[in-house]
């Protein structure tokens, strides 16, 4: 009973966050696709009140742009900290992470909130080319052969056709992975641009 019990919890584990093959065809409505949307400016405002008679009739405000860039970079800092975190299913910490989990965590750190599980983040912000890709990008993966998104990585490096991603699986916890590899280019399904 016991080797039943655990097989059961292996198989399980094994499946959730990435572990069998798919098709690698990548979807005809990626390629080539361009957007045209601008992208997300987040601001923020501080007023300075006047403290003498003078400078009572002035008000100062200043606007403070907080580029995407700095943003994305400072979401995949966040996300190499827990470089070498074991995985753990439905974990969000440094005790253990998923994959999602550790895409939700860096995401929140910057005050955005995306959905805990893969394949709701999968419909969140905009679809975007493969060549079009870039550092902060969300990329997505069918590893099972359920016919849905079961896996998500935070794109860390995109030069010269080399995409790297940082991602939590099942056997080696929180490390970066090469979209060269031959599992994850054939697991790939979708890129998606949150900031």
């Amino acid at each position: 009973m016991r080797k039943i019990l655990f097989l059961f919890i292996f198989t399980f584990f094994l499946v959730s966050c990435g572990s069998t093959k798919n098709t690698g065809a990548v979807p005809e409505a990626i390629i080539g696709s361009k957007s045209s949307k601008p992208k997300p400016v987040r601001k923020v405002k501080a007023t300075k009140t006047a403290t003498t008679a003078t400078e009572q009739e002035e008000e100062i405000e200043e606007t403070e742009e907080i580029k995407p860039k700095e943003t994305r970079e400072n979401i995949i800092d966040y996300a190499k900290k827990f470089q070498g975190t074991r995985y753990k299913f439905g974990g969000t910490t440094e005790a253990g992470m998923d994959c999602s989990g550790l895409v939700y965590t860096a995401f929140q750190k910057e005050n955005i909130t995306l959905p805990r599980i893969s394949r709701d983040m999968a419909t969140k912000g905009i679809l975007i080319s493969f060549k079009d890709i870039e550092e902060g990008d969300l990329v997505f993966f069918k590893t099972s052969r359920k016919n849905t998104i079961t896996h998500v990585g935070l794109v860390v490096e995109a030069k010269r056709g080399e995409v790297k991603f940082i991602h939590s699986t099942t056997q080696a916890g929180v490390i970066i992975s090469s979209l060269d590899e031959a599992y994850w280019k054939k697991a790939f399904v979708e890129v998606r641009r949150i900031i």
